[in-house]
């Protein structure tokens, strides 16, 4: 599928890239209203900022917009956070609760399994293919889901969010040294950080997390501006910016498959 890039490695290390696609197919942008057409909630620049970060690493990254579908969520509609504004499999608002869809043109259930299986179900056939593929060379693969958000969102979480946001289902989706390694070197470096605060991992983390199978599995929700010049318009890519987090970025990943081929010996 042209709308899926995937890069292959031969190391152990798969980084999931979801949400930095900014196409939308025709149909899908007659339907969005101004707002929608705004793409305000992509993952900027992230497949740019983890780039050549580490050698050898797999990439599986959608072009389709979060708006039309987001692969990061459950593909049966169901919730990742109950009790609390989020968004969904084919979202209807954007993160401050506005509408995205001109009046009426809301996609029904016949048009949002169509998005499913047009373009959700082909990331998901690729990603698992990869993992599949890594596992059986190494024994073990280790995903790392590549995110970013706005600081302030107050729709979604009071205050400020944490410049670096792991989640790893609260514990379920890797073993406990994976995540011990990816706390510690976020922890000890000059970003602020959290373990499995307001973002524990989206669909993707909990599907395929599963330590006891050998899949470990890790997401990463960072500020965007630990990387951006703005968290707004025209959302440009501060390389002097990235040029300080990239560093304590591979630190992570390269500790988190030490941990992973730890536990796997």
């Amino acid at each position: 599928m042209s709308f899926v890039e995937v890069v292959k490695g031969e190391s152990p290390l798969v980084l999931g890239l979801p949400h930095t696609g900014t196409d939308l197919p025709v149909e899908a942008a007659a339907r969005l209203n101004e707002d929608g057409l705004a793409l305000a909630d992509t993952d900027w620049h992230i497949h740019e900022l983890y780039d050549r970060l580490v050698p050898d690493v797999t990439t599986v990254r959608t072009t389709i917009h979060r708006y039309v579908i987001d692969v990061n969520r459950d593909p049966a509609g169901a919730s990742l956070y109950p009790g609390q504004n989020t968004t969904g499999l084919c979202p209807v608002t954007d993160f401050d609760g506005r509408q995205i869809y001109l009046q009426g043109q809301e996609p029904d259930a016949n048009e949002v399994e169509r998005r499913r299986v047009t373009y959700h179900d082909p990331y998901h056939v690729a990603l698992a293919g990869e993992l599949d593929r890594v596992r059986s060379k190494h024994g073990y693969a280790m995903l790392y889901d590549c995110h970013s958000i706005r600081s302030v969102i107050p729709y979604l979480f009071d205050g400020t969010l944490p410049e670096l946001n792991i989640g790893t289902n609260s514990g379920a989706s890797c073993s406990l040294a994976v995540q011990e390694a990816a706390h510690e070197f976020a922890a000890s470096s000059p970003f602020t950080t959290v373990l499995n605060g307001r973002f524990k991992g989206g669909w993707t983390t909990r599907h395929y997390g599963r330590p006891d199978s050998g899949i470990h599995a890790v997401q990463m929700e960072l500020a965007q501006h630990t990387y951006l010049e703005k968290e707004s318009p025209p959302w440009d890519y501060d390389t002097r910016k990235s040029d300080r987090l990239r560093p304590w970025l591979k630190d992570i990943l390269d500790a988190i498959v030490e941990a992973a081929e730890e536990e796997r010996t």
